[in-house]
């Protein structure tokens, strides 16, 4: 018989990357399956920039991206690779949606402030500022693909396997967990992590996995952020977050600095789509309220100056992750446009239900929702 590894990570993004590194870290024996090459396109994990944040409106998410922190510096340590760095971030517009993020960061014990439109502008002339404005400065951004380079490098490190190009194409129950069947051999586990993205659902299915594994409907979308060209590059920007609801009445809108310029988006408007038949292109429509966004509320930027992108998003109905356990499968989806930040604190989570320590938080499990 071949070698039976102690886990098999289906996945080669954010999410399948954290698993790989913390199994790894435990002195598991792992490999991490990518279908396609290093640094691709067609997921969900690539690009310069995700925001970094801890403000969330409950303690489970701001726990989770607390944790995380500690986690990514250490992984910047160990790989000799940067990709964090702290601007701090804010939160403007409703009122009752700053507010409660407000009060979650003050009973969790982590550094915020409530500000004024005009102190906060005074403090970052690159915004114009809605109705209410938290920061807190233990936040700012993440360079996706440094990240995840990061992830695997710390991964190998710690003596998984990543290999690139190998498509699995079903699950097997065995004995001894699973068998992997790819297209380039069959592969066995004690456990395997689900963390496909939006290919997730599909390979469940087509591995008659279904009627096990009782996942929540996944929503692919198409989404396209775009990136504005600063006035002046010295000026500061901090990640941000628009509530609708105050004077912003359409969808909230994200953004922060990056290399590529600063980047703003909305969150889960885009077409639905599946990962064979997205087309990659930028919708017209939405670059224009984009740049009607940047025109109203950036001062700092060149509203004429944008380059739009796209990227997928998997969502899930109640836009809570699925992370669970079946067996010797665990699933890991549905991170629903806001999953970068927690990476290895994720990974970590992964690594315990595979271990058997601990169960799902209850929002994260399996079924219908």
């Amino acid at each position: 018989m071949s070698e039976i590894f102690d886990a098999i990570v289906i996945g080669g993004g954010l999410v399948g990357s954290s698993a790989a590194w913390r199994l790894a870290a435990r002195g598991r024996s792992v490999v991490q399956l990518e279908q396609f090459g290093p640094g691709h396109k067609h997921g969900a994990s690539h690009g310069t920039s995700r925001i970094y944040r801890q403000a969330y409106d409950n303690h489970l998410y701001t726990g989770l991206a607390a944790d995380a922190l500690p986690l990514w510096r250490e992984l910047e340590t160990t790989t000799d690779i940067g990709f964090l760095e702290l601007t701090g971030a804010v939160d403007h517009g409703l009122p009752q949606a700053v507010q409660s993020k407000a009060k979650i960061l003050l009973e969790a014990g982590i550094k915020g402030e409530i500000l004024t439109p005009a102190e906060a502008s005074a403090r970052w002339p690159g915004l114009r500022f809605d109705t209410t404005v938290l920061h807190h400065p233990d936040a700012g951004r993440l360079h996706a693909d440094r990240a995840v380079t990061a992830l695997k490098a710390g991964a190998v490190f710690a003596g998984a396997e990543v290999r690139h190009d190998v498509r699995v194409l079903a699950l097997a129950r065995a004995s001894y967990g699973v068998d992997v069947v790819t297209d380039s051999g069959t592969l066995a586990a004690r456990q395997v992590v689900i963390a496909a993205g939006a290919w997730t659902a599909d390979l469940i299915a087509d591995s008659g996995l279904g009627s096990e594994i009782v996942l929540p409907t996944l929503r692919t979308t198409q989404e396209q952020p775009a990136h504005f060209a600063p006035l002046d590059p010295g000026v500061e920007w901090p990640s941000f977050v628009h509530h609708t609801g105050a004077e912003l009445e359409t969808a909230g809108i994200y953004g922060l600095g990056s290399e590529d310029g600063i980047k703003i988006g909305e969150h889960a408007t885009g077409p639905v789509v599946t990962p064979q038949t997205r087309d990659y292109t930028p919708g017209v429509d939405g670059e224009q309220r984009l740049v009607e966004y940047a025109e109203s509320w950036l001062p700092g930027v060149d509203s004429t100056r944008v380059e739009s992108l796209t990227c997928l998003y998997t969502s899930t109905p109640d836009s809570n992750f699925v992370i669970d356990r079946v067996g010797a499968v665990t699933v890991a989806a549905g991170f629903s446009g806001h999953g970068f930040k927690f990476g290895p604190a994720l990974g970590e989570l992964v690594a315990d239900l595979v271990d058997g320590t601990t169960i799902a938080p209850e929002v994260f499990r399996l079924g219908e929702r």
